[in-house]
């Protein structure tokens, strides 16, 4: 503090501020990241900046006496825009003079509530001319009206001509204390930012309306990565083997985001300069990846991050159609391969706000489980391989037009379609039902093996019998015929693909139990599991757990939630404090790394059978 400057004190909040003699209050409490109401740009005209001094009132500027009432000039309140400090002074700032009070609560599909209070808003400013009296720089105005901010060499280049073809007003867009556009005239109420759930398959990015709230577009887009791998492990080996391999992997991650903005505001109809920022939730090595980090020592002992703390880079430096200056914030990650993603859907499914235990599942290639018991926090990843993507099913496909997405067996077989089509193979729902079926029938057996006809129990219909077909010591079953199927080949299960269908559930079912005996917990003592991603919200939750990828609890006590990291991503882009809870929830969970457990192969290779029976009698009943 210099010896010549005062102290101003904002109340409720406590904060203050030291400024020089003669600078208005609108201006002190900027400085004091007390944001107020200037809907008319600081002019004295809307009324909105009143404030209240606390000790002994200044003499009312002519503009707080033509807009306040007399009563609220006797009490002490004042015009901020127009009330200069003169006297060390204690301000009361009223609810409904900050932004706070025009934030709404926005309720999700989840009924999550959010406070709307976005890092990035809008400030109208007007400057004083330059004089020969006051011949001071451009970004010393700027910077007396709106505090200490950061300016980027992009906007110093547009700031001369700006401010002397606006005549010295306009409006800044802000995050933090980083200016990211300057406007011209009033546009407080346009803004938009963008949430990204950048999946190692599928990227989701959904555009929002920062005033509101409002979802404005929604986009997805297959990650082009899948080029490179199925799976993170390929794509890392592709970045340790190929000299370029991550600069290419990058590139297609920047590529696929841009196609998904370009599209987004096409829906909105707006410019691509008018997003302000991105938020972006991925797994360990997607998210590092795109920052440019390298993430080959994720893929060896003891698989370690680039990073933990949340990532902000700047759109122009990721190459990214978004306004130039626009933040793009990448998640915080727990450790090894749990990720942004991980944290998202911790943040949606407020796991630590359950009083009883509760399993959060996100069921895909790097299958991610988190265990809430009490304030404890525990998470994990397993490799469950892409097998619930339908990669390396032998007639596998992705969850598009013609693949098989659900299966029925009883006396006969009845699948369904996605599309109406023909089938043309099946994606991993049909597998988790195809599989959980034929071992209610006994036609699979608790190893895992399709058993061909001479082998079957008695009562096994003459229907499903007549499926089954054995050729050397391999036997599979038929789904749809050829006279069904789209090609000249009948679509079937293979032995091939119950065994991918074990390693992949087995994985995820070994980790639960190792996280469950961490803390001393019953499998019938969870409360909920709550599922999360694409995959988990098509499963058929009662065949999810006779194939063991689930706990054998009721299945009123399994939830599916959605795109957990998709709203997750959504509440840290809409509200400050989301992001916050988000720093606060990564630092709060605890990484389990199953690679260094002693029982995990145990219980891997237990987890491999599969159960000899459900909970309940589920031969005539299948609960979604």
């Amino acid at each position: 503090m210099q010896g010549h400057e005062i102290k101003v004190t904002f109340q409720p909040s406590g904060r203050s501020v030291y400024v020089l003699p003669g600078t208005v209050l609108l201006e002190a409490a900027g400085r004091a990241g007390v944001i107020l109401q200037t809907p008319c740009g600081g002019k004295g005209t809307c009324g909105k900046c009143r404030v209240r001094l606390m000790d002994a009132p200044l003499k009312p500027s002519p503009a707080s006496v033509g807009t306040l009432s007399p009563e609220q000039v006797e009490q002490g309140y004042r015009l901020a825009c127009c009330t200069p400090v003169d006297a060390p002074m204690v301000v009361e700032v009223p609810p409904e003079s900050t932004f706070e009070s025009q934030q709404q609560i926005l309720t999700d599909d989840s009924g999550t509530e959010v406070e709307i209070s976005p890092l990035v808003h809008k400030r109208c400013f007007e400057l004083p001319e330059p004089s020969c009296e006051d011949p001071r720089a451009d970004l010393v105005r700027l910077q007396e009206v709106l505090g200490d901010i950061d300016v980027s060499p992009e906007l110093m280049r547009q700031l001369p001509a700006f401010l002397r073809t606006n005549e010295w007003k306009g409006m800044a867009v802000l995050s933090n204390n980083h200016l990211v556009a300057l406007e011209p005239g009033d546009t407080t109420g346009d803004g938009y930012g963008v949430a990204v759930d950048l999946g190692s398959t599928t990227v989701v990015g959904k555009l929002f309306d920062l005033v509101s709230g409002r979802e404005c577009g929604v986009a997805s887009e297959i990650n082009p990565q899948v080029a490179f791998g199925d799976d993170v492990i390929s794509r890392i080996m592709h970045v340790r083997e190929n000299e370029d391999g991550l600069t290419a992997l990058q590139s297609a991650a920047v590529e696929c985001l841009n196609t998904i903005v370009q599209k987004l505001v096409a829906q909105a109809d707006i410019r691509t300069d008018e997003v302000y920022e991105i938020v972006l939730a991925g797994n360990s090595t997607m998210q590092q990846i795109l920052c440019g980090y390298d993430p080959s020592a994720l893929g060896e002992v003891p698989f370690v991050q680039a990073f933990e703390e949340a990532q902000i880079l700047a759109a122009s430096d990721l190459g990214l159609d978004a306004n130039p200056a626009a933040e793009v914030y990448v998640f915080p990650q727990i450790g090894s391969f749990v990720g942004g993603d991980t944290v998202a859907g911790i943040v949606a499914a407020r796991l630590d706000r359950w009083n009883e235990p509760v399993l959060f599942v996100d069921i895909g290639t790097n299958g991610e489980i988190v265990l809430a018991n009490g304030d404890q926090l525990l998470a994990t990843s397993t490799a469950a391989g892409p097998a619930f993507e339908g990669a390396r099913i032998r007639q596998g496909m992705r969850a598009t037009a013609g693949a098989i997405e659900k299966v029925l067996i009883r006396d006969n077989v009845a699948v369904n379609v996605i599309g109406d089509v023909a089938p043309a193979g099946l994606c991993g729902t049909a597998l988790i039902d195809a599989v959980a079926d034929l071992l209610r029938a006994d036609i699979i057996d608790e190893t895992g093996r399709i058993l061909p006809v001479e082998e079957l129990p008695e009562g096994v219909p003459e229907a499903l019998q007549a499926r089954l077909i054995t050729e050397g010591n391999e036997t599979r079953f038929v789904l749809a015929s050829t006279d069904e199927a789209a090609g000249d080949e009948a679509i079937c299960l293979w032995q091939k693909d119950v065994r991918e269908l074990q390693l992949a559930a087995g994985a995820v079912r070994a980790g639960i139990q190792i996280m469950l005996r961490r803390v001393g917990v019953e499998p019938d003592a969870i409360h909920r599991v709550l599922l999360a991603g694409a995959f988990g919200n098509f499963i058929r939750r009662s065949n999810a757990r006779r194939i063991g990828l689930l706990p054998q609890i009721s299945c009123d006590r399994i939830r599916f939630i959605g795109n957990a990291a998709s709203l997750g991503a959504k509440l840290v882009l809409l509200s400050d404090r989301e992001r916050a809870y988000a720093a606060q929830l990564q630092e709060q969970t605890e990484h389990i790394d199953l690679s260094l457990d002693p029982e995990f192969q145990m219980e891997f290779g237990m987890a491999m059978i599969f159960p000899s029976s459900d909970i309940d009698d589920l031969k005539f009943c299948h609960k979604r």
